[in-house]
């Protein structure tokens, strides 16, 4: 069960560093190829960002973004196994602009006041949180004007009429998509 398998960092200060992923149900690590693409898509966007990563897990996104000069970024996860795994690879990276929380991130998102360039939302699949997380994130104004929303689900998902997609792919079972808000309804 907690035996750690590893992924790496594909960019930035940390490229080839590995990160430990714990074998947990449920816990899916966003495979290089789809980093790759999705940092290629931030190219611009993500030196200076503030980002978000809610149901952070193996942290790849997270620490990528970290690795390619994002400021700050905070890292929402409830599961305190996967927390402690977190803690501990930031550790042995030593990057300061990092803060890991366990929380439930429909809550955190629905009680912060924090406002974020990127937000990266790759829940778990099939429980209907990329809907309350699109909508917590609307009515807290989580998203900075020019900000972007990084999602990974299922195929076939509805993404709320409330944001325009600017890219897509879809990789196996899974799609990615950056989003911003529709600004102009």
């Amino acid at each position: 069960m907690d035996s750690p398998s590893k992924i790496r960092i594909v960019g930035g200060k940390w490229r080839g560093r590995k990160l430990n992923v714990i074998n947990m149900p449920g816990l899916r690590p966003t495979q290089d190829r789809t980093r790759e693409t999705l940092f290629n898509w931030l190219q611009g966007k993500i030196v200076g960002a503030r980002c978000l990563d809610l149901f952070s897990g193996t942290g790849a996104l997270a620490f990528e973004a970290l690795s390619r000069g994002a400021a700050e970024v905070i890292m929402v996860e409830s599961n305190a196994k996967i927390v402690e795994t977190l803690n501990q690879t930031a550790e042995i990276f030593g990057g300061k602009s990092h803060q890991i929380v366990r929380d439930d991130a429909v809550r955190w998102v629905r009680n912060s006041p924090k406002v974020f360039d990127i937000i990266f939302l790759d829940p778990p699949f099939g429980h209907g949180y990329i809907e309350k997380c699109c909508q917590m994130i609307i009515e807290q104004s989580s998203l900075a004007d020019n900000g972007i929303v990084y999602i990974e689900s299922e195929k076939n998902i509805n993404i709320p009429p409330m944001f325009k997609i600017n890219k897509m792919t879809q990789i196996g079972q899974a799609q990615s998509i950056l989003a911003e808000l529709n600004r102009e309804s």
